[in-house]
């Protein structure tokens, strides 16, 4: 199973992924773990991402597509994967379209999970407590909201054309979220 998991910034997405992927035996892909372990790391990649993330922009989509085309092409997602985080904007839809193009495989759906902004501040705000994240200050968290509602939630109609997605109500108890997550994908 190919899938992409889409919604704004805390609403689960990587808590969904990680369980998606224990379900399904597929490798769970966020471009944004990808970026951290490199921000962690020092590595060149993570020098050049760190000043955008801090900033709460988006990593240049070229550095993300180039990213995402290496890890798909690995051997672990032979067989499936989902990606988490990507694609956020028009121009990624089309980089991702010419990527599975190149592997001669098909996206089977769009999961897109939805919450009011009022759980998605508490959850972000929470988050940042707990793990020290740097993109979730306030002001960071109302950029990136802003940018997820400019760029990325109209890339969900374009999935939804195409008859490839599934909105999921994104509240409430994960394994909850997650019966509903697997009940419209096995429809």
């Amino acid at each position: 199973m190919r899938l992409l998991i889409m919604g704004p910034q805390g609403v689960g997405k990587g808590t969904q992924a990680a369980l998606l992927s224990s379900h399904y035996g597929i490798p769970a892909i966020s471009t944004g773990d990808i970026f951290r372990f490199n921000l962690k790391n020092h590595t060149p990649l993570g020098v050049k991402a760190q000043a955008y993330i801090d900033k709460g922009e988006l990593v240049p989509d070229e550095l993300t597509n180039s990213i995402v085309k290496d890890r798909l092409a690995q051997p672990d997602a032979a067989q499936g994967w989902i990606l988490d985080g990507y694609p956020r904007n028009a121009s990624q839809v089309v980089a991702l379209d010419a990527i599975l193009g190149e592997l001669g495989i098909d996206l089977d759906k769009a999961v897109a999970l939805s919450a009011d902004r009022d759980v998605l501040l508490d959850r972000m705000v929470k988050r940042a407590a707990s793990e020290g994240r740097s993109d979730d200050t306030p002001e960071v968290i109302t950029t990136r909201l802003k940018t997820y509602e400019k760029e990325t939630a109209p890339l969900l109609s374009v999935y939804s054309e195409r008859g490839k997605l599934v909105s999921v109500d994104g509240t409430g108890d994960v394994k909850d979220i997650q019966a509903r997550i697997i009940a419209e994908l096995e429809k």
